[in-house]
């Protein structure tokens, strides 16, 4: 790791490394008869979503309340229940391209998932195939956290022995970068695989 220009290299999973069908909660809705945009409304209400994502109620718990705010809406609970199943069916894709990018990446540097997440992570992971595809995991459900709590980065950076000062953090989420920044590391923000190859080989990764 010493001709590293990094000890290791802390990645977000949601927009990076897993992408979801722009209309699969949107396609959701219009089965249950609301308008576009109700699920998702429902489901990331800030105060609700930052909950969930730092283990203060479970993944069933979250999903059980996002169904009982929609009840009215569906018009019965029978329907609030279905479509949020067919939203927990959802499973996303992993960007093949960003997966070979960190897979390399790893037979010189350590590279740790780090998400605000539920507890339903390690679940998602099994599903995909990312078991193994890291060298640490921080799911902020577990630590009780979220970024852009400065406290996530330095969380990260200690799974594998690092220096907050020594990590690059990517990520898609502006803010988020912004915060690793100010918390000491070297932000990326995310575009796009190829992008992300590039500005990796101009920093020596």
């Amino acid at each position: 790791m010493t001709n590293s220009p990094f000890d290791a290299v802390l990645c977000d999973f949601d927009g990076v490394v897993r992408l979801w069908d722009p209309d699969g909660m949107a396609a959701l809705d219009r089965r249950a008869g609301l308008p576009e945009g109700s699920l998702a409304a429902a489901a990331f209400r800030p105060a609700l979503l930052d909950e969930a994502v730092t283990g203060r109620i479970s993944d069933e718990r979250w999903r059980q309340r996002v169904a009982d705010s929609l009840t009215g809406d569906c018009g019965s609970a029978a329907v609030a229940q279905d479509l949020v199943r067919g939203w927990t069916a959802l499973s996303g894709r992993v960007d093949a391209d960003v997966l070979d990018l960190l897979t390399s990446l790893r037979t010189r540097v350590p590279v740790v998932l780090v998400s605000n997440a539920t507890t339903r992570l390690e679940a998602d992971l099994a599903a995909l195939g990312l078991v193994d595809a890291f060298d640490a995991v921080v799911n902020t459900a577990r630590i009780g956290v979220a970024k852009p709590d400065h406290r996530v980065f330095e969380a990260a950076a200690r799974t594998v022995g690092a220096e907050p000062r020594r990590c690059l953090f990517v990520d898609d989420t502006a803010g988020h970068v912004a915060a690793a920044r100010d918390a000491g590391l070297t932000g990326h923000h995310y575009r796009g695989a190829g992008e992300l190859r590039d500005a990796l080989a101009s920093m020596g990764l």
